[in-house]
């Protein structure tokens, strides 16, 4: 019998304090753009086709233009290995309930994206592969290799990783897909902060394109800072797995928004500039946040993530991390995210860690608010 999933921690959070704190220190996506600046991207062909579009249903795997362009950002993807979703949560959710089986066995690495455990929780048997912080949030691939059964359908990853920030060396990520592909397991491989890495040199490949059992899930969300268009998509080889994830997707959201998919393709073809520019926003709240934290290194323990625009990093006051997010939260409008909303059940997770978000333009002005309450605090 399918359990009934726990509370979604981290969004029971964000519907009390992403809107009304004022300096959202936590947020994991990067900075938004206005339609006005989106659209003043478009090509003349694309605003025209803006204007005059019809507000009706659209095709359920999406509209073809726009997986042609997000299969362009593939090496080995065709538009019809890509389905498109209402954002990434959605894709997550049709996945493990179409991929997995009461009698079978996945595999989650932790801390992580509450969706990527809970869901599989509910219905199968889950064995969790924890990120070590005191080995840099390092994976131990022997630990991984050890936990997979001959049941195991399913290994699901997350690089880099939220809210870690953390990347696996590529021999580490080959190593998964060799093991998975021996195995004849599933790697359903959560891409979706991929092309906004500290180093260049530090950049995955994405999952479908090297193995023919791998499912690649990417968003508008993330690193393009697009939230509201709400579109995500699953990239995967097989044409009959696809079919059955839009059959379940018809309980769901049914089909897209049409001017979010078009805005999407919009986003996909100027996704140069665009991403450009949130890597250089990121770079810029990086050094502003490593000065801070140097400044304060006796209560927070920074090290520079590998990529994303989140980290998780310990505190060490004595008040605790649970007790300081919450008054700086209450008390300055600066939002912080404690330990306990990544709780695992698979897993310990650090409970002295806080995520932290840098990819948003107002970094450095809720820093010195931050630094500001702090003083006023030690008082």
């Amino acid at each position: 019998m399918r359990k009934r999933m726990r509370d979604f921690a981290l969004e029971v959070h964000f519907s009390r304090w992403e809107f009304a704190a004022k300096y959202n220190m936590a947020g994991s996506d990067a900075q938004s753009m206005t339609l006005r600046e989106l659209l003043a991207l478009a090509s003349a062909e694309d605003r025209t086709a803006f204007d005059a579009l019809a507000l009706g249903y659209t095709e359920t795997f999406g509209a073809p233009t726009l997986r042609a362009e997000i299969a362009n950002t593939y090496e080995t993807v065709r538009p019809e290995h890509v389905l498109c979703f209402a954002g990434a949560e959605e894709a997550i959710y049709v996945a493990m309930q179409v991929l997995l089986e009461a009698e079978d066995h996945a595999i989650v690495i932790t801390p992580n994206y509450q969706a990527a455990e809970t869901i599989p929780l509910g219905i199968c048997e889950v064995t969790g592969v924890p990120l070590e912080i005191d080995r840099g949030w390092d994976l131990d691939l022997d630990r991984l290799r050890q936990a997979v059964r001959p049941n195991t359908r399913l290994i699901s990853i997350n690089f880099p990783n939220n809210p870690t920030g953390r990347i696996l060396p590529r021999a580490a990520f080959d190593a998964i897909v060799e093991l998975c592909r021996r195995q004849d397991i599933w790697l359903f491989s959560d891409e979706v902060y991929r092309l906004i890495e500290r180093d260049p040199s530090l950049r995955l490949p994405q999952a479908v394109d090297l193995y023919e059992r791998a499912i690649s899930l990417n968003v508008m969300s993330k690193a393009y800072g697009l939230a509201g268009l709400r579109i995500g998509w699953l990239a995967c080889k097989d044409r009959e797995l696809l079919v059955r994830f839009e059959r379940c997707k018809h309980y769901l959201s049914i089909c897209n928004s049409a001017p979010s998919e078009l805005l999407a393709r919009i986003a996909l073809k100027a996704r140069e500039p665009i991403l450009a520019r949130n890597r250089a926003i990121v770079s810029r709240n990086i050094t502003a946040l490593s000065a801070f934290f140097g400044e304060t290194s006796d209560l927070f323990d920074w090290k520079e993530p590998d990529g994303g625009c989140v980290g998780f990093i310990r505190y060490k006051g004595k008040d605790g991390v649970e007790a300081f997010t919450k008054r700086l939260v209450e008390e300055a409008g600066v939002l912080f995210l404690p330990a306990s909303l990544f709780r695992s059940e698979l897993n310990e997770v650090p409970g002295d860690c806080l995520r932290v978000g840098f990819g948003r333009s107002h970094v450095p002005e809720g820093l010195a608010v931050l630094r500001t309450w702090m003083k006023q605090s030690s008082r």
